[in-house]
């Protein structure tokens, strides 16, 4: 397969393989058209989730709960430990 591609985007792939994170433009491409991949098969039930989950955390910076950094890393590690350990995320509120 051979693709043509408008200057823009030659642009954007060459600026990732400059970058040193891809190997090729087919590396490039290819994730690309998985994280696409992955972002479609969101359901709208998990898409709601998320937004919840978004607006909850809004709400609590604007009232003045908010944790530092270094708590907020220890909750995403545990939250990816989690998800390896089911393979799938589910967001719950606090």
């Amino acid at each position: 397969m051979q693709v043509n591609l408008p200057p823009d985007l030659e642009t954007l792939v060459n600026k990732r393989l400059s970058s040193g994170g891809y190997t090729s433009v087919e590396d490039v491409f290819r994730r690309a058209l998985e994280a696409q991949d992955a972002e479609e098969s969101w359901t709208d039930e998990e898409r709601r989730a998320l937004t919840a989950h978004i607006e909850e955390g809004f709400l609590q910076a604007e009232r003045g709960e908010l944790i530092d950094g270094a708590q907020a890393r220890r909750e995403i590690q545990a939250m990816k430990d989690t998800h390896r350990l089911r393979g799938v995320v589910r967001l719950q509120p606090r």
